[in-house]
């Protein structure tokens, strides 16, 4: 099994992670939230929209470390503009978070849906 596969795999089956960002100073800081894969690609979205902490440092600097499954991963955040991978997005988080109510619904919020990112390996 390839580690993009594996990775996958982990990312599927796990209901939260632990993202790592940098501060403007360089102090890395972690952060729990949910994760998606779809297509063979795995996706992060900010339940606080435009405004979420983790997202801004992402932004601000794209390079970042998943932690899931006792495996630390190197990505690189890229922002996602399509109308219809938001929306694969968005089935993805439905079919995987569909027992989490007002916590799902607001990660399907119209200001959400552009903080979609793509994780992709760095």
């Amino acid at each position: 099994m390839s580690d993009q596969t594996e990775l996958l795999s982990q990312v599927e089956s796990a209901d939260e992670v632990e993202i790592e960002t940098r501060r403007g100073t360089g102090e890395a800081r972690r952060t729990i939230i949910w994760i998606v894969a779809d297509g063979g690609r795995i996706y992060v979205r900010s339940v606080r929209g435009p405004g979420g902490k983790w997202y801004r440092r992402l932004r601000a600097t794209p390079e970042g470390v998943l932690h899931v499954a006792g495996t630390r991963t190197p990505f690189r955040a890229v922002p996602v503009s399509d109308a219809a991978e938001i929306e694969r997005v968005s089935a993805a988080l439905r079919r995987k978070y569909a027992g989490h109510g007002s916590s799902l619904t607001n990660m399907l919020r119209p200001e959400t849906l552009p903080t979609t990112l793509r994780l992709e390996p760095a």
